[in-house]
């Protein structure tokens, strides 16, 4: 199988359009929704309840049988996601703890088709990778970004395009075109994630050129991270575009000011479900993604969250991912 991985040069990586634009309004008297711009033109309403009403496939046989003989005899996949709010992503419902987004929805689709019952454990960042050391849990769906190091404890089997954003106090007259827009700044970014190492990477460049580094922050929560950013504490926020895109549209106080290739320069980047490496999940997983992009009910599913600009052709196991050195 193949994938439609694009190569772009650094200037069209960074020109990627916001899957949301600015423009978004909340009404929890319908049953707790929003409203949001979606690129492509027209507006989503997107169900922030608890009752998702998720977009269901059957089961197909003969994928489900190559599920190892563990997990098929068990009944249930194990599926492990950030317990940080990352809306549209991942992110707890209006009741607090149902978790909704569009990674729990493909989770989900792809669970059908395996023939299993789908079970979702929120941790921390760090910890979904523990888990699936460990074998704790069969798949990480959490906007994981495939990259050539995480390629040697893990495989792949891609879903969905990989694109950042560097987010900015409304009004801040900021424009991230490359590294040297961010030489001196301060900005500030998930520990352990393919975001942090393209922001370090781009601080080297900056101080090889005689140019300032980078003053790279770290906050143990979103709420930490925007109180920052209004304040003045720091000047951007480099996350998954999705959600800055997101929450520059629901809260009317932020924007994005710069969209990259999750891959770096010259590499669109790609999100996966993950296993363990040899694990013997990533081509029943790749072969469940590939029949809901074939039915349709994959398209679906990016639609009801503003995301069908992130949309993959096909499923690819263990494609080219960030390199080591992001060159």
């Amino acid at each position: 199988m193949t994938t439609s991985i694009t190569r772009r040069t650094a200037a069209a990586a960074l020109g990627l359009t916001a899957s949301l634009v600015l423009a978004a309004c909340g009404n929890p008297s319908d049953g707790g929704t929003t409203e949001v711009a979606a690129a492509s033109g027209g507006t989503v309403k997107i169900n922030l309840s608890p009752d998702q009403k998720r977009v269901t496939t059957a089961k197909v046989d003969s994928i489900a049988a190559a599920v190892p003989e563990e997990i098929r005899k068990r009944g249930t996949l194990e599926i492990v996601d950030s317990s940080g709010s990352a809306a549209p992503l991942t992110f707890f419902a209006t009741d607090n703890k149902t978790v909704i987004g569009v990674e729990p929805d493909i989770a989900y689709l792809v669970a059908d088709v395996l023939g299993l019952e789908p079970h979702i454990n929120t941790v921390s960042w760090e910890n979904i990778f523990v888990g699936l050391d460990s074998a704790k849990y069969d798949v990480g769906f959490s906007n994981i970004t495939v990259t050539e190091e995480r390629k040697e404890k893990y495989d792949f089997a891609t879903y969905r395009e990989d694109n950042l954003g560097f987010e900015a106090k409304k009004g801040s007259g900021l424009k991230i075109t490359g590294p040297a827009d961010v030489a001196g700044r301060t900005v500030a970014v998930g520990s352990g994630t393919n975001q942090e190492k393209l922001l370090v990477e781009w601080s080297k460049e900056n101080v090889k050129a005689g140019r300032k580094p980078v003053d790279i922050k770290y906050y143990q929560n979103d709420s930490d991270t925007y109180l920052a950013l209004q304040s003045g504490r720091i000047d951007l926020y480099l996350g998954p575009n999705p959600t800055a895109a997101y929450h520059a549209a629901t809260t009317g106080k932020t924007e994005v000011v710069g969209t990259y290739s999750g891959a770096g320069a010259t590499l669109q980047g790609l999100i996966a479900a993950t296993t363990k490496k040899d694990s013997g999940l990533a081509k029943p997983l790749a072969d469940a993604l590939n029949h809901v992009i074939e039915n349709g009910t994959y398209a679906k599913v990016l639609q009801r969250w503003g995301l069908s600009d992130e949309a993959v052709t096909t499923s690819a196991i263990n494609p080219p991912g960030l390199p080591k050195t992001n060159k």
